[in-house]
């Protein structure tokens, strides 16, 4: 892999290759790999971006890292590990988990949706295909429940609220 820059992906347990936690998102081997995340990347992307940029920012961060640091933290030594199929998991698991946390019908519904369509995708998280980083997609999906929760709980409301 000299001078390739896909080298440049998340190794775990390697201090170098925690540097490809930033970069392993934008890496991909090949341009079938690239073609196969970018459909779901831009219908996902684009629904959570609906929720505004600020949102979007704040999700896409939360997957990110958290995809990252979790296939870098338990990764097997010695592979590399490219794509954002981490993204794609993480976006579709805040849009799915999203409605539930907030109890937004519109929301539980678009979530419901989703799940048809890209919800097959999920078998991703189990091991057991060669040169599938089950980590990034289960550490993604976490990622973006995580994002669901933190960003979209309904404010809590005092038990004695004066009106």
């Amino acid at each position: 892999m000299a001078n390739r820059l896909d080298a440049s992906g998340i190794q775990p347990g390697s201090t170098d290759g925690l540097m490809g936690v930033l970069f392993a998102p934008l890496l991909h081997g090949g341009y079938g790999h690239l073609m196969a995340n970018t459909g779901p990347l831009l219908v996902l992307g684009f629904l959570v971006a609906l929720a505004g940029i600020s949102k979007w920012i704040a999700v896409t961060v939360t997957v990110w890292l958290v995809g990252g640091v979790g296939t870098w933290l338990t990764g097997g030594l010695g592979t590399l590990h490219i794509g954002a199929s981490g993204l794609v998991f993480g976006w579709l698991v805040y849009l799915v988990v999203r409605g539930f946390v907030s109890r937004n019908p519109w929301q539980i519904a678009l979530g419901v949706v989703i799940f048809l369509v890209y919800g097959s995708i999920l078998w991703g998280v189990i091991p057991g295909t060669p040169g599938v980083s089950w980590q990034g997609h289960l550490f993604g999906a976490l990622g973006g429940a995580l994002a669901a929760v933190a960003l979209d709980r309904p404010p809590r409301r005092r038990a004695f609220e004066v009106y």
